[in-house]
């Protein structure tokens, strides 16, 4: 008798421990419990640490209450301006509803990536190229309310919604660069005009400055000067005047003639001499010309023409010519 009793004594300890063990459960602090009892919604949703079920008879359904991080794959699409984009994004959610999560959806996971897909493919066909590039935080706006409509029914809260990357075709790639480029060089010329307008200004108000006095402009030829041969010791720059041209075609040719005449003489006199060698002259008979032999004509020389008979467009010739000797003309020299 005391041997059965303690068999049924062991018998109803295992029994009582097997149900512990069956019944227990462990909800974890990110975690919330959902109990369905034969199929039933039981009241109540369990809270993390150590609950107990009833085995084979209730169902207990844990629910992730973290935020989830889901990736949209990309979609392709064509814009209200008709250009071809492929775009993707990356959504964030989390469950604020455990029983509406279990109970109104089969999978909220895929429930929310199908209706994240759709969204984005939508948000494509509204919006123009421009908008996608530069105006994405009101797109995602949008997009965020189109996607929380219906995820709200689901027991799910979407948290945030980011664009996160348009892909162009290689030929609207280039259109763009392209157009980038010419706007940068049109704002390089218009920035370039307007220094050259100021520039101008300047030089039109110092030029004015230094009419008032002619000695200002010789000081300021003078100061170039000085920066020249600064720059290279090598070399000397002497000022021409222009006003000297304008004179010599102004002038009359008499005028023309004696300031020709007068640079001439400068130039001869700062000229070094140079010896001349007299040329041989052949020696002739003595005897009488045999008849019929016309007598040789005699032999010429050059010698230095009047300044005051050449031509006005001779006399510049010469002015021009670095050799400051005058033209010659042929001279008859009778023999004896």
């Amino acid at each position: 008798m005391v041997e059965e009793l303690v068999i049924a004594v062991i018998a109803v300890i295992c029994a009582c421990g097997l149900y512990a063990m069956a019944a227990a459960r462990v909800v974890k602090q990110y975690e919330r419990g959902v109990v369905l009892r034969l199929g039933r919604l039981r009241e109540g949703i369990r809270g993390p640490g150590f609950t107990t079920v009833v085995p084979f008879v209730d169902k207990l359904h844990k629910v992730n209450m973290q935020i989830v991080t889901m990736p949209v794959p990309a979609q392709d699409g064509i814009t209200r301006d008709n250009v071809t984009v492929r775009v993707d994004a990356v959504i964030y959610f989390k469950v604020v509803d455990a029983a509406d999560a279990v109970i109104r959806v089969e999978d909220y996971r895929f429930a929310v990536s199908q209706m994240a897909q759709t969204s984005l493919r939508s948000i494509i066909g509204k919006s123009d190229l421009d908008d996608l590039l530069s105006n994405r935080e009101k797109l995602n706006q949008g997009l965020e309310l189109m996607i929380d409509s219906p995820a709200i029914g689901w027991g799910v809260q979407i948290d945030r919604v980011e664009i996160k990357d348009v892909s162009l075709p290689e030929t609207m790639k280039r259109s763009m660069a392209r157009q980038a480029e010419a706007d940068r060089e049109r704002r390089a010329r218009v920035i370039n005009a307007d220094a050259e307008l100021q520039a101008s200004k300047k030089l039109a108000e110092a030029a004015e400055q230094m009419s008032g006095q002619p000695a200002a402009l010789q000081l300021r030829l003078l100061q170039t000067v000085v920066a020249v041969a600064a720059e290279k010791n090598s070399t000397l720059v002497l000022p021409f005047p222009v006003e000297l041209l304008r004179f010599l075609e102004r002038a009359t040719p008499g005028e023309a003639a004696q300031a020709v005449q007068a640079v001439s003489g400068v130039a001869q006199a700062t000229a070094p001499a140079v010896p001349q060698t007299p040329e041989p002259v052949a020696e002739r008979g003595t005897g009488p010309e045999p008849a019929g032999v016309p007598a040789p004509e005699p032999d010429a020389e050059l010698v230095p023409e009047s300044d005051a008979e050449l031509e006005p467009d001779a006399l510049k010739e010469r002015l021009a010519s670095p050799d400051p000797m005058p033209p010659a003309r042929p001279h008859v020299q009778p023999h004896v």
